[in-house]
């Protein structure tokens, strides 16, 4: 199980590549792209979740899903900048708040599974 020092950075350069992507006026194609918007929105936020859980493992499901969908939301209210040539969709938020949820409720049912439960090791020096 990665620590949260390795974790917490890979975490933020996923949540930097996620604001850009959603926040460029015309990204570029990717291979999902096939897939349609919402499994896009899906992945990049269980992704961002299954992150936000390794690297913050002390806080709650409910403050990860909370922060997360406030996440999505914040996206959609920039995307209707209409500089940013962008469409602001309600159903794209609750669309990355049910991933979050989705991936929140696996984790925690394949976690004890996958070792993911144990406790919190720390490191002491002496």
């Amino acid at each position: 199980m990665p620590n949260e020092r390795v974790s917490r950075p890979v975490f933020f350069l996923a949540l930097a590549f996620t604001l850009v992507m959603a926040l460029l006026p015309k990204p570029p194609s990717l291979p999902i792209d096939r897939f349609g918007d919402k499994f896009e929105h899906m992945l990049a936020f269980s992704v961002l979740t299954v992150l936000a859980r390794y690297s913050s493992r002390r806080a709650s499901s409910w403050r990860l899903l909370e922060h997360l969908s406030f996440l999505g939301a914040l996206i959609e209210v920039f995307q209707s900048i209409p500089a940013l040539h962008r469409d602001c969709d309600p159903r794209d938020w609750a669309a990355d708040t049910i991933a979050i949820g989705i991936t929140l409720l696996l984790m925690r049912w394949l976690g004890p599974r996958l070792g993911f439960n144990r406790p919190i090791i720390t490191e002491t020096h002496g």
